[in-house]
């Protein structure tokens, strides 16, 4: 791991865990989830702030600032599979033998709902106050759509109220906020791992705030009752040792349900984290941005908004936003999934004191529209946050679309939330019976567009070496994964497999995917050069 030189360095060791230190990996930037691509013989620094060190990064680009050099540094390492993916891409028909991404998290199944919505009479207005400065926060009439839509869907016992919310340009932009106005900086928030990485970046590039790892393990041990289980006493651990190396902690991030792992936290166990929370007076962020991504119907999903009494509802934050609710579905779902058998069975693997939670457009499949809400009882977190609008802001166009999307509660009830789930969960099936015919463990919550695999039995050896250039044979084959290691996951060989994607698409990546394994598996199984032995098939 690559670190600043002690002598460099002051700041003390942020992510407390086996190496101590928080690598700041994260392979993707801000709209995209460029996992696991960063070059393996290039890590982050552990602390290169502007009034930190960096003496380590390239002089060469003389006509930057440090904090540009970072930035660029960010941008350099974390793009290496990301730029492989985009000048190979795969098409069905101008590059069949293109590389298939299934590492970017977006619900590429219901574009044809989504563009047919938007392409409405109802959707094309303008208007001079459209095309003018509006209130920072947003125009009200969006922030009043919003509130009632988070009232409903979020189960809230109060309407909740529109002075509160705030729009921006997307959950990236609110975390960057949200880090700017809360936190001094080398300051740092508690973050369950594995975690989405991209949220390092978020917080640290223009807030210089920093992640202190919660790590959880795959093994039930002690009071768990499921692998990567998170628990007060986890939390606990870990902000005593943030404390006793000098890290001041100002909040928790969480989010539900979960990157990478799909869980879903019970109102119980979001209790008694806002009840942690509260009692080390810390802010909370839950992210809730695949809240309406729930395709599974034993997975009984409740916002944090829906609790009766936060413990501190002055330090409870609520974001969300449009990317990830999965507009792109495929046609023809009845117990097929365009040619592909998927059975009934679900194929499973092997009051926040101070919250602040991040609603996402995910659900609705809109990573290119750029939207985010913030929800939030404190005026001062809402104005400070309002304040950096005019560099996050959305023009008043996309502010009305959004706002005819959010209240046309018939087609989302009706027509996208029924279909986008059917189709998420044969996605989900037929990518789970594959695994299953591979004897692959993972985990699977029913929740998301992803599965959490474990292929350390593919491993030659348990690091992150291996990992890399087991991720590196994927890409070799055509096939583009997200790597453990880039959501800070502890233990090397979890790897996160997106199924929201066209049948054709998942088809044959999962063919690529198994190429590879089995390879792997032949290999293992072959004996020394000077015998010969015929592979098991």
């Amino acid at each position: 791991m690559f670190t600043l030189p002690q002598k460099e360095s002051r700041a003390p060791a942020t992510c407390p865990g086996p190496t101590s230190i928080q690598d700041l990996d994260s392979n993707y930037g801000d709209d995209l989830e460029r996992e696991c691509s960063r070059k393996p013989d290039r890590k982050l620094p552990e602390y290169c702030g502007a009034s930190g060190p960096t003496a380590m990064l390239s002089s060469d680009s003389s006509c930057l600032s440090s904090r540009g050099r970072v930035i660029k540094w960010f941008w350099d390492s974390a793009e290496e599979g990301y730029r492989t993916y985009h000048m190979d891409e795969y098409d069905e028909d101008k590059n069949p033998s293109g590389i298939i991404n299934l590492g970017t998290s977006e619900n590429k199944l219901c574009f044809d709902l989504l563009s047919t919505r938007l392409s409405q009479s109802d959707m094309l207005r303008v208007e001079p106050s459209l095309l003018q400065y509006p209130d920072w926060r947003g125009h009200l009439f969006l922030r009043e759509e919003v509130a009632r839509f988070l009232s409903f869907y979020c189960k809230s016992p109060n309407p909740l109220k529109p002075d509160n919310v705030v729009v921006l340009n997307g959950c990236a932009s609110l975390f960057s906020a949200l880090a700017m106005v809360l936190c001094e900086t080398g300051e740092a928030f508690l973050i369950p791992a594995p975690y989405y990485g991209a949220i390092t970046q978020h917080v640290y590039l223009y807030g210089n705030v920093r992640l202190v790892c919660v790590y959880l393990e795959s093994e039930v041990t002690g009071l768990d009752t499921r692998p990567f289980q998170l628990t007060v006493e986890k939390l606990e651990m870990a902000l005593q040792r943030a404390n006793s190396e000098g890290v001041k902690v100002k909040g928790l991030i969480l989010i539900n349900p979960h990157n990478p792992l799909g869980d879903i936290y019970s109102p119980g166990e979001l209790r008694d984290y806002l009840e942690f929370a509260k009692r080390h007076e810390l802010h909370v962020m839950v992210d809730e941005v695949y809240m309406l991504s729930v395709f599974e119907k034993p997975a009984a999903y409740r916002s944090v908004l829906s609790l009766e009494g936060l413990p501190d509802p002055q330090r409870t934050h609520v974001m969300w936003a449009t990317s990830k609710v999965g507009f792109w579905l495929a046609s023809g779902m009845s117990g097929k999934w365009e040619g592909i058998e998927v059975g009934g069975t679900s194929f499973l693997g092997g009051g926040l004191a101070t919250a602040q939670v991040c609603l996402s457009l995910q659900d609705f499949g809109m990573s290119g529209l750029r939207f985010g809400t913030l929800y939030t009882e404190n005026r001062d977190v809402a104005t400070a946050v309002a304040s950096l609008c005019r560099y996050h802001g959305l023009s008043g166009l996309v502010q009305y679309q959004m706002a005819q999307l959010l209240r046309d509660r018939d087609w989302i009830n009706q027509v996208y939330l029924p279909e986008n789930h059917a189709r998420l969960k044969a996605a989900h099936a037929y990518v789970a019976g594959e695994l299953q015919a591979l004897g692959i463990p993972f985990l699977s919550r029913g929740a998301g567009f992803f599965i959490w695999v474990d292929l350390r039995k593919f491993l030659p050896e348990a690091t992150f070496k291996a990992e890399m250039l087991l991720w590196r044979r994927f890409l070799d084959n055509k096939v583009l994964l997200s790597c453990g290691q880039t959501f800070e996951c502890k233990e090397p060989g979890w790897f996160r497999l997106v199924f929201s994607d066209k049948a054709h698409r998942l088809r044959l990546g999962m063919q690529r995917v198994r190429q590879v394994l089995e390879d792997k598996s032949r290999v293992a199984e072959e004996p020394s050069s000077c015998q010969t032995q015929e592979p098991r098939s």
